[in-house]
């Protein structure tokens, strides 16, 4: 099964699945010597895991992770970091009755076509568990990317009609993790809770957007043209789970806007060239100009809901599906830490590739 690596030089490969044995990955292309906090991977995954509170979905599992290989003593050695995360609370049971059903808007039915065969339990591969590997892998990143004095935050921007209606500059990014649905204003927080509580009383889901920044990165950064920054970006993000739509900078805003509207006047500023205001979201050309990298992710409704649905069986029956199990009402909140690891593994992708490229430049 191919498309299971992530990255060119700061490599990712993931395994397992939702109802296996147990899911991890390994990382390639670290450099030796760096120093890594097992406690801050942990506390990634924390932010990812099941479980976690009254909005997500109430399968518990503690996600511990272990690592196999690559560091000692605190540091990386140079060669493959191996890690896993064992599964301890599946309830297999539960998805029984999908073996010969499609659950709509699932990979149940596409999968199927594809490989002729597919892990009905909880979807198996197709699952967001998958995601275990890439906040692992994007754990490390951070860590990397500290070094650089680069920094990447995601929060909660929105949960259906819900809408944060600040830009990043104006609202206090450290109390994101001050509530359970990871919007730092407080006020708004508490209206996408209520909504999520509606949505999973009535048996039903809602998707939102993801907002991050990337502060800290150097000019000049981006290998244009097939991959451009933002290419790169889109990329990472458009394959995770659940994710329909991608922007940065301005986004599709400025379809309807005039250049003189859009463009971002060069200032000086201590002595450095800026721009005075950030519309192309710290990019231009498809490489970074070192302002303040921004975008938004949208996420959809999760699939699997509690309410009755019309679907087909393998044999071509149209049928009236009631699924059960244990899933997200909305996925948005977990979702945060998964945008932020698959950001900061492209960033530090396109570091080393540009340390390779051209060493001694970019400030390496």
């Amino acid at each position: 099964m191919a498309g299971n690596t992530f990255g060119k030089i700061y490599k990712l490969s993931s395994f397992g699945e939702s109802h296996g044995v147990a899911v991890g990955g390994m990382i390639d292309g670290c450099p030796a010597g760096i120093a890594l906090s097992a406690e801050m991977i942990q506390q990634e995954l924390n932010r990812r895991r099941p479980g976690q509170s009254e909005i997500s979905t109430p399968r518990e599992e503690a996600d511990r992770v272990e690592i196999l290989s690559g560091i000692f003593e605190g540091k990386t050695t140079g060669m493959p970091i191996g890690f896993i995360v064992h599964n301890t609370n599946q309830n297999s049971k539960d998805y029984g009755h999908l073996k010969d059903l499609y659950r709509p808007s699932h990979a149940d039915y596409s999968w199927q076509q594809k490989y002729g065969v597919r892990d009905y339990r909880g979807g198996g591969r197709s699952s967001a568990r998958e995601h275990i590997a890439r906040v692992v892998g994007g754990a490390v990143a951070k860590q990397i990317l500290a070094a650089y004095g680069i920094c990447v935050q995601g929060y909660t921007s929105q949960v259906g009609t819900v809408v944060l209606p600040h830009s990043y500059q104006e609202i206090d990014l450290s109390m994101t993790e001050a509530n359970i649905v990871r919007c730092p204003d407080p006020v708004i927080a508490e209206s996408m809770i209520a909504l999520i509580r509606e949505v999973k009383e009535a048996g039903d889901s809602v998707g939102g957007v993801v907002s991050c920044v990337i502060r800290g990165v150097m000019p000049g950064l981006g290998e244009p043209v097939f991959d451009r920054f933002q290419a790169r970006l889109a990329q990472a993000m458009l394959s995770i789970n659940a994710v329909k739509g991608f922007e940065y900078g301005i986004g599709f805003a400025a379809a309807a806007m005039r250049g003189s509207e859009h463009n971002d006047p060069f200032v000086m500023k201590e002595g450095k060239v800026h721009t005075e205001s950030n519309r192309s979201g710290g990019l231009q050309g498809g490489v970074s100009n070192g302002e303040d990298i921004y975008f938004r992710v949208a996420f959809k409704p999760v699939a699997t809901i509690m309410q009755k649905q019309n679907t087909v069986d393998r044999e071509g029956k149209e049928i009236l599906l009631e699924a059960h199990g244990r899933h997200d009402p909305c996925v948005v909140p977990r979702a945060v830490p998964v945008v932020e690891a698959m950001a900061a593994m492209t960033v530090v992708d396109m570091l080393f590739e540009a340390k390779a490229g051209r060493e001694g430049e970019l400030g390496f």
